[in-house]
């Protein structure tokens, strides 16, 4: 989920082996750290061993692993694609034991995350020292470090859209070089993540996509059913926009307490990603050839209209809400339908986490019929892991971060149902994480079609500039064209100062062309 909402601070931790730790400091007798190194491969432990240890049963909740009858060595991912399992840990230690990696993390994530960097120290022989910052100053805190030109990190993970803020001034390490050694498989992320969470534009490689999000549609077939006469179809039920709005009148009649449908419609990116999500569904794109935005468009109108009369039958006071109170509502069963991330559909079938267990189905994104309208689910928000340009370890940090983002132990944040959320094609396609992860084949079916903003300087202040336009529209202070126009005159001026419009754009728009829609000549599975 977006920044400002702070995830399970379990999210990270996974049982590990105890057998062995990292190397011990060098002596200050002269001992050369290529002995330290030697050291440590002749008494470190056997990678296997440790690797064993990182499965189903020592990191699945075991309230999960019994709801779902998960055995200690199931599989929900590929050996073969699975990172950890694939890279030479032999030579990661002759290379690298003894030396150090410092990553930024939020505060609250700080003793979850010692916990589960443990194996990693294990595996490299290097020491992870974390840098707490406070969760709710991290932008601020790592902008002011990197203009400073002596951050006190290595790596970090952050808010996807803040990825041209940090890759266009310099302040991230180009990571291709390091990503072809290690053998990093790249190709296992879904095009929608790996160019947008990964890439800079065609600058190259600088994040490697870590919490991969998308926003998708789930629905309470029970109430549907009382409506329709019929049992809840992913693909059938809702199949358009209007249905949906026809549909949540009357579902806001059916039960006592419980509203139609539910959105995020506050101030800031909450209201910006509501319509994205409905808008990329009419077609519209944010920017033309030359970099305008363009989105204030009739079709951009027609999305805003839609939000405006879903909020007719939602909940009260989703002009208010963001993620955090959008999920409370859907968790406690006060809505029938539902326009919110991936997660709501998996938290949903958790006993622990939800009151509407075995009554949710994600469906696949309702369509809009008007000329230009596409199958384009939304890949919005989420987050990447990067490596600073001024690391004193660059590919050692690379190292932990392709540790963290494994297939192996993104599959397990799934079954764990902590909001993390892998973007690799061989667990979302995996049959065994499909079982525990209500969502996951309409999701893994939508991400080939997923349209995604560009990750541009500037791009998160331009959403939270929007968002603010379109709930005055929400709220009725404004017009959807009037908003729109607005949220585009904003955009110009931000862009204008991030060296749009001029010699100094940081690309073409044809560089991350391709990346704003991955669904462009594919036809669509509804």
């Amino acid at each position: 989920m977006p920044v400002g909402n702070k995830k399970d601070v379990s999210r990270r931790s996974f049982l590990m082996s105890t057998a062995v730790v990292g190397a011990s400091a060098v002596a200050a007798g002269g001992v050369s750290l290529f002995n330290v190194r030697r050291s440590f491969a002749q008494e470190a432990a056997n990678p296997a061993d440790i690797l064993a240890k990182i499965n189903v049963g020592g990191y699945v909740k075991k309230e999960y692993r019994d709801l779902y009858k998960l055995a200690d060595g199931d599989e929900l991912w590929d050996p073969a694609k699975d990172w950890i399992r694939t890279v030479d840990w032999e030579k990661v230690r002759s290379e690298f034991a003894g030396k150090t990696v410092k990553f930024a993390i939020g505060a609250a994530d700080m003793e979850s995350a010692a916990d589960g960097l443990k194996p990693f120290e294990q595996l490299s022989g290097m020491k992870v020292e974390l840098v707490p910052i406070p969760d709710d100053s991290m932008y601020d805190k790592v902008l002011a470090e990197f203009i400073s030109g002596n951050a006190s990190f290595d790596a970090l993970q952050f808010f996807s859209p803040w990825l041209g803020d940090f890759a266009g001034p310099g302040f991230l390490a180009k990571l291709d070089d390091y990503a072809e050694k290690w053998k990093l498989p790249l190709d296992d992320f879904y095009d929608t993540y790996r160019l947008n969470y990964g890439y800079f534009g065609d600058k190259g490689l600088y994040g490697i996509p870590f919490d991969c999000d998308i926003q998708m549609v789930h629905v309470r077939p029970s109430l549907l059913k009382k409506v329709t006469g019929k049992d809840a179809d992913a693909k059938l039920t809702v199949p358009t926009y209007d249905e949906m709005i026809r549909l949540s009148a009357e579902l806001n009649k059916v039960e006592k307490g419980v509203a139609g449908v539910g959105m995020m419609g506050a101030r800031g990116f909450w209201s910006t990603y509501t319509w994205e999500h409905i808008a990329a569904q009419h077609g519209v794109d944010l920017f033309n050839d030359s970099w305008e935005p363009v989105f204030n468009s009739d079709a951009g109108i027609k999305a805003l209209e839609t939000i405006l009369a879903l909020k007719a039958s939602s909940a009260e006071g989703v002009a208010g809400w963001g993620w955090g109170e959008n999920r409370a509502a859907w968790l406690g069963g006060q809505l029938a339908m539902n326009i919110s991330w991936q997660d709501s559909g998996t938290q949903a079938t958790r006993p622990d986490q939800s009151r509407i267990v075995g009554d949710v189905l994600t469906i696949y994104e309702p369509r809009v019929q008007i000329e230009g309208a596409r199958f384009a689910p939304p890949n919005i928000a989420g987050s990447t892991s990067c490596v600073t340009a001024t690391s004193q370890n660059p590919e050692g940090a690379f190292l932990m971060l392709a540790f963290l983002t494994s297939a192996s132990i993104m599959a397990m944040n799934e079954a764990n149902a902590n909001g993390v959320a892998p973007g690799y094609k061989s667990v979302l396609k995996n049959e065994k994480l499909r079982s525990v992860s209500q969502p996951a084949a309409v999701w893994a079916d939508s991400l080939d079609y997923a349209w995604c903003a560009p990750r541009i300087p500037g791009m998160f202040e331009m959403e939270q500039a929007l968002g603010n336009e379109i709930n005055k529209a929400i709220v009725g202070q404004a017009t959807p064209k009037e908003a729109l126009d607005a949220g585009a005159k904003a955009w110009k001026e931000i862009m204008t100062k991030n060296g749009f419009f001029s010699d100094k754009e940081p690309f073409k728009y044809a560089a991350v062309a391709p990346a704003t829609w991955a669904g462009k000549g594919k036809t669509p599975p509804v």
